[in-house]
């Protein structure tokens, strides 16, 4: 099945949740895609690449032409020089002294905070609990989007990320303005993230297969 086709089963399915398909951005995931697949996603009308690792990203945007980049897996701060300014989007800040280390080359970097809600050790974020008070340091440093979280890898992902949109209502007032993203939900789970709120889906084998 071709990316276009999978894309548009995936569009039915959000109309299918209740969901209005063009409230929801979808980030196309290309980790391991070769340069070919990606342009495919493109043409079919994915503009949103995600990729996990800044190196195999930066190569593909060398050759990926009409696309944004989203930077979706952990940044390391001794990568920060590289990814900065060309990632629309870093999805995956958990830390002040991260976005301490991003606002020093480019304050206006959009970001969104990454939070652990799965409580997982395996899974980068922020903690649940200092989350709201994280956000708003975050929010002085650099330009903050929204939140980000993975769902946990067994059980039901739903309470997860219903605290993850309890958590981003609470950082609006903590920062007094709107943080409009929810990034949540992939392809074992976005169904769940769907119901929860998400306005971000972040997909890879939804559309290009195992």
């Amino acid at each position: 099945m071709s990316v276009a086709a999978r894309l548009a089963a995936i569009r039915d399915h959000i109309e299918a949740a209740g969901r209005d398909p063009a409230e929801i951005t979808i980030v196309a995931v290309t980790k391991g895609q070769p340069g070919e697949r990606c342009r495919e996603a493109v043409a079919a009308g994915l503009r949103i690449l995600g990729e996990n690792r800044v190196q195999e990203a930066l190569a593909k945007m060398e050759e990926v032409r009409g696309a944004e980049w989203h930077l979706i897996g952990h940044l390391q701060r001794n990568k920060v020089r590289h990814a900065v300014g060309r990632f629309t989007l870093v999805q995956s800040v958990d830390s002040r002294e991260l976005a301490a280390a991003i606002s020093r080359r480019r304050r206006e970097q959009p970001v969104l905070l990454e939070v652990n809600v799965a409580r997982e050790a395996q899974k980068y974020g922020a903690d649940p609990s200092t989350a709201v008070q994280l956000a708003r340091e975050v929010s002085g440093l650099v330009d903050l989007r929204g939140l980000m979280a993975m769902g946990p890898a067994r059980g039901d992902p739903a309470p997860a990320f219903r605290e993850l949109r309890r958590l981003r209502d609470d950082a609006e007032q903590a920062c007094g303005r709107s943080l409009p993203v929810l990034s949540m939900g992939m392809t074992g789970d976005y169904p769940a993230a769907l119901a929860a709120g998400s306005t971000m889906l972040r997909l890879g084998r939804a559309l290009f297969g195992s």
